[in-house]
């Protein structure tokens, strides 16, 4: 039991980033491409976090294009580098799916005043 502690207490990040659904958050990704490596940002809206503990993930939704993308990212990844907030949203949802039919200014949420 305890041997199974500390495997999944390794693979937890020290410090989680702290955002919300509702916020515009930019992630940091790793991707490696060959032998090189590179970061690249995906910003756009978390429209959903999901379970909690080692896997728990979040969804990043932003319109490219004129096309809807969606990326689920595990919060503990390794290739996540970091996940910083561009801005706070007030939303009145735990899961923001019907963002999925929106486009333009209806498919941005309020922002949250501090």
């Amino acid at each position: 039991m305890d041997a199974m502690k500390i495997i999944t207490e390794g693979m937890v990040k020290a410090e989680k980033p702290q955002f919300n659904v509702g916020d515009t958050v930019r992630v940091s990704v790793r991707i490696k491409e060959g032998e090189r490596e590179r970061i690249q940002a995906f910003e756009g809206t978390v429209i959903a976090k999901r379970h909690g503990g080692v896997a728990e993930t979040f969804t990043v939704r932003r319109s490219s294009y004129g096309v809807g993308v969606e990326r689920v990212f595990p919060i503990n990844s390794p290739f996540v580098e970091k996940v910083e907030v561009v801005r706070r949203g007030r939303v009145r949802r735990a899961k923001l799916y019907y963002l999925r039919s929106r486009t333009g200014k209806a498919a941005k949420t309020k922002e949250q005043l501090r």
